[in-house]
């Protein structure tokens, strides 16, 4: 796929940042083991022994100095650039094979 069709998907997905800011409920995949062991019933194994090695760039996407709309943005462009430098990066190695 061409790069440069990549970007108004990339600007549309950021344009609906403010989506996630309409609700209370945690976003999907964002649970912590609190969350499985009320909803399962027990904390799977992994995670008892890694969930505290896991550490977000910018945790409750909040950015010091910054209001909760203008860090749930600036969490979206982190993430953006993070994907799409890893997806470079991986190309750059593919393409040497």
């Amino acid at each position: 796929m061409n790069v440069k069709r990549i970007w108004p998907i990339v600007a549309v997905m950021l344009a609906c940042v403010p989506l996630g800011l309409l609700t209370d409920a945690e976003a999907w995949g964002e649970w912590d083991v609190h969350y499985y062991a009320e909803k399962l019933g027990f904390i799977p194994e992994g995670m008892k022994h890694f969930h505290s090695a896991l550490h977000p760039l910018l945790p409750e996407y909040t950015a010091p100095g910054t209001g909760s709309v203008t860090g749930y943005y600036l969490s979206a462009v982190v993430g953006v650039v993070l994907i799409y430098l890893l997806w470079m990066m991986i190309g750059k190695i593919l393409a040497k094979k």
